[in-house]
């Protein structure tokens, strides 16, 4: 008998330096995993809006837009609570009591074990 595996949650990163989210969605992709990209917010919020699919989410906190990460993570957390959330940064760095039940903080640059956390999240 064949044991049913559900098929990967699909990641939306949400980063406005460019660079940084080529590179992410190429090392998610290198995963076998669907990712979605966004450069601000807003288009976060479409996308989530339609991918039902996605599970995770991937801000950075600093970027341009009606809502930093931060607000937006909250924002997903409200509004699909099963997603699962990380916030990273290079400068800024949350207190936990800033940010959504259950999100976890890494810092940039990335570490190979942080972006593992990601891949396993969007597995499970």
């Amino acid at each position: 008998m064949t044991q049913y595996m559900p098929a990967p949650s699909a990641v939306l990163v949400v980063e406005d330096d460019l660079l940084v989210l080529w590179y992410l969605i190429e090392q998610i992709e290198d995963q076998g995993l669907t990712v979605y990209g966004a450069p601000n917010a807003d288009e976060a919020i479409k996308l989530m809006e339609a991918h039902k699919e996605i599970g995770v989410l991937l801000t950075d906190i600093e970027m341009p837009g009606s809502m930093d990460g931060l607000k937006l993570s909250h924002y997903v957390r409200g509004r699909w609570p099963p997603v699962k959330i990380f916030v990273t940064s290079g400068r800024s760095l949350p207190l936990q009591e800033h940010m959504p039940a259950g999100a976890i903080f890494f810092g940039k640059p990335f570490r190979q074990d942080d972006l593992q956390r990601v891949f396993d999240a969007a597995r499970s």
